[in-house]
């Protein structure tokens, strides 16, 4: 997806998404649009001035083949990842961990009720 990988260049160069909105001469709604995939079909002028800005070209924008990996979409909480470790220093397994996870999806399914 386009907007992913926009978003991840703009990461990679330190900008924020007002910077690369000013420098680009792209609206902020609209950049945070298309990252988040709401607007998936931005006009190749809009693309051109956004690859342009980012050091790179509209085909990189939209080559498919170069999906970004997982850990490059997800940006972790601290906290959460404190909290894991927390979990790993007081003896949690990953089986155990799993077993929590299964028991919250069952407990959301089930509104939270008993």
């Amino acid at each position: 997806m386009v907007g992913i990988r926009i978003k991840r260049l703009r990461i990679e160069k330190g900008l924020s998404i007002n910077e690369l909105s000013e420098k680009a001469g792209v609206s902020k709604s609209y950049l945070s649009y298309i990252e988040r995939g709401i607007q998936q079909n931005p006009s190749l002028q809009v693309l051109s001035r956004l690859a342009k800005t980012l050091d790179t070209d509209v085909e990189d924008l939209l080559d498919q083949r170069k999906k970004a990996e997982p850990t490059e979409m997800i940006q972790v909480d601290r906290e959460w990842i404190e909290l894991v470790h927390d979990a790993i220093d007081n003896g949690v397994t990953k089986e155990e961990f799993a077993h929590y996870l299964d028991f919250i999806k069952f407990k959301n399914m089930n509104g939270g009720n008993e």
